[in-house]
This record gives C-alpha cells, structure tokens and sequence, in this order.
C-alpha cells in the first residue's frame, strides 16, 4: 500500500489509523470537517473536497459517525423516538459515508487490490440485537451496512480486487464515546487502528461486502 485516504481524520479513531499508516510509509491523505470543511452530511461538500483529489489510492478509511447528533441521545425505548433525531443519524451515519463512497469510487485503482472500508458497529447486527434500545442509531449502522453489501457487488464488476467492508472498531476511548463507556472495557484509539489494520491486512476480494469485528470475526447483518 502507497497511498490512503482517511476520511474524519481529525477524529479519534480517524487521526489514529492516520498515524499507524504514516508508521508503516504510507502516503496519507486526511480530510475531515473541522480542517478541510468535509460535510458529509451535505452530497455537495463531498463532491467538492473529494473533487480536487487525484489518487490513486489503495486504502480509502471512513471514520466519521456519531452517536448523538444535536444533542439527541441514544433512545432507551420507542416512546423516546423523533422522527428529526432519526433523520439526523440517518444522515451522519449512513449516507454520509454512502455520499463518500459514491464519489470516492473513481479513486480506487481499478487493476490492483484495493480496499474501502466504513466504520460501523456491531449494534448495527440486526441478527446480534438482543437488548433492543438505541433505535436510530442501529437502524443508520444496518443500512449503512446494507449500502456496503450493496456497493461491493456493484465495485466487483468493475474493481474486480476491490475490497469493500463494513469494520466494527470495539469500545474505543474517544469523545464520540466518553458518556457511555460506564464499566465497558474500553482500547485506546492506537491500539484500535491497529486492530481494524490487522484486519483490512487479512481479508481479499473475496471478503468484499462483509461485515467484521476489529478481532477480524464476522458479525451477523
């Protein structure tokens, strides 16, 4: 791999798979909202940061998400829904990273092993549902998840290297998560890159379109 693209790298889990790579030689582009005005929660904001780059790059990293948009906390219950929060989550954890991707495609080189990978999270399963709640929020993450099947076979055609993944990165110590961690065992942002590193490191063209934990096992849709 010469050259990455990371996607939310002023993030902590983005800016520190952003350093893992420059560890390793790698090239990293880094673009995110707070230094390079990257909305992604505006299509035209994507097209326009996106626009200007060239690539070729080997590895384009998605790290954006959040779990509370405007103040709006995960929900305990339905009675707890709107249909505003909904569309905002919606919003950061879906089609954003699925207007990345759209207009990411062209930067991935077409004759060689290539990989796009999206931060999603395990409560996104709608198979490993057990404890219900956090209804927004796993509904974005499963459609996000349903966006990187889909995108996989559609890149097979023409990327036929490509590896195209959805990465559940663990608990990780960042602000997107300080307010509920609780007694969950938690990893530092470094040893979280260089977990979902591992991974991408491990899996081929014919793990394109799935879904996995940052311990490399596969996770239910």
């Amino acid at each position: 791999m010469k050259n990455a693209l990371v996607i939310g790298a002023s993030g902590g889990i983005g800016s520190a798979v952003a350093s893992a790579l420059r560890e390793r030689g790698v090239t990293v582009t880094g673009r995110s909202r707070s230094t390079d005005g990257l909305d992604v929660t505006d299509e035209d904001s994507v097209a326009k940061v996106l626009g200007r780059l060239e690539g070729p790059f080997e590895l384009i990293f998605v790290a954006t998400g959040a779990l509370e948009v405007r103040g709006a906390a995960p929900e305990k219950s339905l009675s707890a829904l709107t249909a505003a929060a909904m569309a905002d989550q919606f919003a950061v954890n879906c089609i954003g990273p699925a207007m990345v991707l759209k207009h990411a495609m062209r930067l991935l080189p077409p004759d060689r092993r290539a990989v796009f990978a999206s931060l999603s999270a395990r409560v996104g399963s709608i198979g490993d549902n057990r404890l219900g709640g956090w209804h927004s929020y796993r509904a974005a993450k499963a459609a996000l998840n349903q966006v990187i099947r889909g995108a996989a076979i559609e890149l097979s055609r023409t990327h036929p290297h490509a590896v195209c993944l959805a990465l559940h990165p663990g608990t990780v110590k960042t602000a997107f998560t300080q307010k509920y961690l609780g007694r969950h065992p938690a990893v530092e942002p470094a040893a979280a890159a260089e977990n979902l590193l591992r991974v991408i490191d491990g899996l081929g063209a014919a793990d394109s379109g799935s879904f996995h934990d940052w311990a490399g096992g596969v996770i239910p849709w």
